[in-house]
């Protein structure tokens, strides 16, 4: 276990950021000079918003100290590959999506480590396992933001070969991102089952509401149609592997699949059944 952990998760992140990057061109970052407008909306609805809509679910829903860390380091991450793929099932504006998650996904180097550090104190307080946001920093730094530079490197430097392992990596990513999410669960069997109830429920509610606010939002700023389908999925749709992958950093591998790791491992499931109906809404329209 303490090799999976300390081995195995990180370098699954990495595979699945790398698979991220091969996906993305250096126009993709171009695109938000182009497009500030909506970029800013979708921005601040994924670094302000959503970390906001967080702490009020956790204290709505009294969660306990472990599970109300692990719904905030949730929030704190971008959302992935997951996003972009369901803003095309949507009919969304992809471009905004994939320039939406590629820049977020390197800002995430900088925001998280803070925010992550300061939820750990906040909410366990004395119980709060010592985090180094320099550690922490760095570790976001090599399996997260090189693999995707690395990935887009490639992308502009060898697209032909780029294109052919695109849908290996993808495939590869999906399986990692199954087996991350059941190692968690199975770790911390349970905490899971004492806490299903109350987690799963403010899991849904979470996503539901960031979805319809992240909609709401973009309506109320004049966004397009495909413009504001994109900027709800960003906003409801978040990375859960790199949220279990935070959770085993935060707290060492000593202890197995941390309990922080929790409400991202259910999340992973739970997110694409929230989702599904305002898939078919969107693609209706």
């Amino acid at each position: 276990m303490d090799l999976l952990i300390s081995v195995g998760l990180p370098l699954s992140l990495a595979i699945i950021m790398l698979s991220l990057g091969v996906g993305l061109e250096v126009a993709d970052f171009r695109r938000v000079l182009n497009r500030r407008y909506p970029f800013a909306i979708g921005a601040v609805c994924q670094v302000v918003l959503l970390p906001v809509v967080a702490f009020i679910t956790v204290k709505l829903f009294a969660l306990p100290p472990e599970i109300a860390v692990g719904f905030m380091i949730l929030s704190f991450c971008p959302g992935g590959v997951t996003s972009n793929i369901l803003s095309k099932l949507a009919k969304g504006d992809v471009a905004l999506s994939v320039s939406l998650t590629a820049v977020i996904s390197l800002l995430s180097m900088v925001t998280v480590p803070f925010l992550a550090a300061w939820s750990v104190n906040h909410f366990m307080g004395d119980a709060a396992p010592e985090v180094s946001i320099a550690g922490l920093a760095i570790a976001m730094f090599l399996i997260t933001t090189l693999p995707v530079a690395l990935g887009v490197a490639l992308r502009s430097f060898a697209t032909d070969f780029a294109k052919r392992i695109e849908p290996t990596l993808s495939t590869i990513a999906t399986v990692l991102f199954i087996l991350i999410v059941v190692a968690a669960l199975a770790g911390n069997w349970q905490l899971f089952v004492d806490n299903l109830g109350v987690m799963g429920a403010g899991l849904i509610s979470l996503n539901i509401a960031l979805l319809l606010i992240g909609l709401g939002l973009a309506r109320v700023a004049k966004l397009s149609w495909q413009e504001s389908k994109t900027v709800s999925i960003e906003t409801g749709i978040q990375n859960s592997t790199l949220g279990i992958t935070l959770a085993a950093l935060i707290t060492a591998t000593e202890s197995g699949f941390s309990p922080l790791a929790l409400p991202s491992a259910v999340y992973g499931i739970t997110m694409y059944a929230v989702a599904l109906p305002f898939i078919l809404w969107f693609r209706s329209r």
